[in-house]
């Protein structure tokens, strides 16, 4: 059953929503030949001759067939995978011309006895090929257009094929009113296609974004500290060759101040990096909660009264628990609850659950760095970290610290 079902729930929000769009416009070739394709065929019982109606049947196949092609090009445009399928839409539109006319003609010359057949023939040509051209173009104001030309043509080719103005006016207005259903229907599809992918390129935009002002905040930090002191080791140390030239005993001195001042730098860059590490598990907490409801999830946060009372190694163990669980849930599946969860067990062990939905079924790569990272980080403190999948698409990240270490840090405290 994974096998079968994760086909969909692999798939991204933006993926989800081009299959289920893509699935609909299939269908729109099987509604063609079945709503309208059968029209001339219905019409041929007690008729001598098949040959027309056979003809025509044929004909609306080829075109549901066509406008189908069309419609799988012109979505791969929209999301940007291709070139705009300008040829075949050309295409497409000199056949549909070509097909309704020659229904007419047929109708005038008695080959289609029916009064309904070429109504519904010129009206599925027509219909769907408006909605398939819709696709291919992205102005609003360009797409109204294609209605309009429609109605006007089909007019236009009922008057030059002899008949009365009436019949005109009710084919144009037939025309017109399908062909707008169709136009914004599809119009509609390919603006929600576009602004689902749109979306989800600008939250991965976002997450680099955010890993970029990351790093550029550190390597500020890293200059402030190194710069100055850099400068004066330079500056020290030409001194110390200028004299050591001269043999003059000052140069050790000076040798001397750079060695201090090198150690000084080496303290510095630490507690530069002891800071970047640690992670305050309040404000992951409150941090994952905001950027998780951002991205359109539902999460919900069970902080305990445990967590201002751990003590800091602790906190920043588990706080870079949640940062990457958080990290996690961004990048992989497509989630749309998440729940963190910090408890006290018995004992005085703490416990920290992270737990999201749809998460992919099967993995999406081997096993990164992240939670390799997480486990070194829980084992300094006897920690234990484990994750994986526990049903109906649901990823389980669980961090426990045991009461005894807790016990032992807050007695060095």
């Amino acid at each position: 059953m994974p096998k079968l079902t994760g086909w969909w729930k692999n798939r991204s929000s933006a993926g989800k929503v081009e299959l289920y769009t893509r699935g609909s416009f299939h269908l729109f070739v099987l509604l063609e030949i079945t709503s309208f394709g059968m029209a001339p065929v219905a019409s041929a019982a007690g008729r001598t001759s098949f040959v027309v109606p056979v003809s025509l049947f044929f004909l609306l196949c080829a075109h549901a067939v066509l406008c189908g092609v069309l419609n799988s090009k012109a979505l791969h445009w929209v999301v940007g995978r291709r070139e705009r399928p300008t040829r075949l839409a050309v295409t497409t539109a000199a056949a549909t011309a070509a097909g309704a006319l020659g229904v007419l003609i047929l109708r005038v010359t008695g080959h289609i006895v029916e009064p309904a057949v070429a109504p519904t023939l010129v009206a599925g040509l027509t219909w769907f090929a408006s909605g398939s051209l819709v696709l291919c173009l992205r102005s609003v104001r360009r797409m109204w257009w294609v209605p309009s030309a429609a109605a006007l043509a089909t007019g236009l080719a009922v008057l030059a094929v002899g008949m009365p103005a009436t019949k005109a006016l009710g084919y144009a207005v037939g025309v017109l009113l399908g062909s707008l259903f169709f136009c914004a229907t599809c119009g509609f599809s390919a603006w929600l296609l576009t602004t689902v992918y749109e979306l989800d390129r600008s939250r991965e935009v976002q997450a680099r974004l955010a890993v970029a002002e990351e790093r550029l905040r550190f390597g500020r930090d890293l200059h402030d500290v190194m710069g100055r002191n850099l400068a004066v080791i330079a500056l020290k140390s030409e001194l110390a060759v200028q004299l050591a030239r001269r043999e003059r005993p000052e140069a050790v001195e000076q040798m001397i101040e750079v060695q201090r001042i090198a150690q000084e730098s080496q303290r510095e860059v630490r507690d530069v990096v002891r800071g970047y590490r640690e992670a305050d598990l309040a404000v992951e907490l409150e941090g994952a909660r905001g950027v998780l409801s951002a991205a359109g999830m539902d999460c919900r946060v069970d902080f305990g009264a445990p967590g201002p009372e751990l003590p800091s190694e602790v906190q920043s163990a588990l706080g870079w628990v949640v940062r990457e669980a958080t990290t996690n849930v961004l990048r992989h599946g497509d989630a749309q609850r998440c729940l963190i969860r910090l408890t006290a067990l018995e004992g005085g062990a703490v416990t920290l659950v992270v737990e999201n939905d749809g998460a992919p079924q099967t993995p999406a790569g081997p096993p990164g760095s992240g939670l390799a990272g997480l486990r070194e980080r829980l084992a300094a403190l006897d920690g234990t970290l484990q994750a994986g999948l526990v049903g109906d698409g649901r990823f389980r990240l669980r961090a426990q610290i045991p009461g005894r270490r807790l016990e032992e840090l807050e007695v060095r405290a």
